[in-house]
């Protein structure tokens, strides 16, 4: 069953640019026209209203903004395939609460809550388009008004994942030190929670930007790129528990958590799991972050590698005395992986 934030981004996607509903609702704002527009769960939208037209003929955004000029609503299937109703009168609960004032928004607001549609309000006067999904609404912005978002986006995208490169080179250095502490992991995380709530609010901006969002996307990709396994990566390096499953707890609590604690390295230590530590409290990484950044480790092999030394630091100490050991453990090229640590260390050439 859809939630309610499916439904939501399902219906921000259905009019954003390049589709045909967003068409005729540019269409209908360029008119200087109002709407009431219901889109999907049309048996209990007909059934909330009555008188009008019964249509039953293809979507077209010529014959929506055309049907728009008369008063009452018009009702689309899900798929926005057929217009099945127009001029409908629609008579929602009066009793629905919303925190609406004029008579379309309530409207739509109620037969949302009603409903399982999608219902689109735009005003006649204010010249806005505004989605209802479940009694709450969101205002659709323009791409110039989106585009003003994205540009302040992408330089603190920029920003972070600058900050983050130099801070994750410099945590490598430390755990083949084999001294990294509670202070350097807190930094880091908060740097990744940045980086992810900015691509986050990104995402949704490419949403509604639609066709107009892909150059913004590429961006997006640039800058984030493949942080988001090496988030989960990291977090299972330090977590008490190193499992998978934690690591996406773990992840969502860091999402949750507000920002001031996230800059606490003895927070951050608690909700790893260690209780007591401190900012100069010393941690041992597995090495899994590490490891994967090696191109001679295969996927999948670096938990293998973990599991047969139990941390990075063992893995250092005994790989040029033992590397018969790696080889038994699948390990292509032993040597190489060999090298490519120390070079990261900064200890071979």
């Amino acid at each position: 069953m859809e939630s309610k934030e499916d439904r939501m981004v399902e219906a921000i996607r259905q009019c954003a640019p390049g589709t045909s509903l967003r068409h005729a609702l540019d269409m209908i704002i360029a008119g200087h026209l109002g709407a009431l527009i219901c889109v999907g769960d049309e048996e209990n939208v007909i059934a909330a209203g009555d008188d009008g037209f019964k249509l039953d003929i293809s979507f077209t955004s010529n014959r929506l903004f055309e049907l728009c000029k008369m008063d009452g609503a018009v009702v689309i299937d899900r798929d926005l395939t057929q217009i099945l109703r127009a001029n409908y009168h629609l008579n929602p609960n009066p009793s629905l609460p919303t925190s609406e004032t004029g008579m379309r928004h309530r409207t739509a607001a109620r037969m949302s809550l009603l409903t399982k549609a999608a219902v689109i309000s735009v005003s006649e006067r204010r010249q806005v388009v505004t989605v209802y999904v479940d009694g709450k609404g969101y205002q659709l912005r323009t791409v110039s008004e989106l585009m003003g978002l994205v540009n302040q986006l992408l330089v603190s995208l920029q920003s972070t994942r600058s900050q983050l490169d130099r801070a994750l080179l410099r945590l490598t250095t430390l755990e083949l030190d084999n001294y990294v502490t509670v202070a350097d992991v807190a930094q880091i995380f908060y740097l990744f929670e940045v980086l992810m709530t900015v691509g986050e609010r990104l995402d949704r901006i490419i949403l509604e930007l639609g066709s107009e969002g892909r150059s913004v996307k590429m961006q997006r990709e640039e800058f984030i790129g493949d942080m988001d396994e090496e988030y989960t990566l990291m977090i299972r390096d330090y977590a008490h528990d190193s499992s998978e499953e934690t690591a996406e707890e773990l992840r969502r609590v860091f999402r949750e958590t507000a920002n001031s604690q996230l800059r606490s390295p003895k927070r951050v230590a608690e909700l790893l799991g260690f209780e007591g530590y401190g900012e100069d409290s010393v941690l041992t990484p597995l090495g899994l972050r590490t490891l994967n950044n090696v191109s001679v480790v295969r996927k999948g092999m670096a938990d293998k590698i973990v599991d047969e030394y139990g941390s990075l630091q063992q893995l250092m100490d005994d790989i040029e005395q033992n590397p018969d050991r790696l080889d038994d453990l699948g390990v292509d090229n032993p040597s190489i992986l060999a090298d490519s640590l120390y070079r990261m260390w900064g200890k071979r050439a």
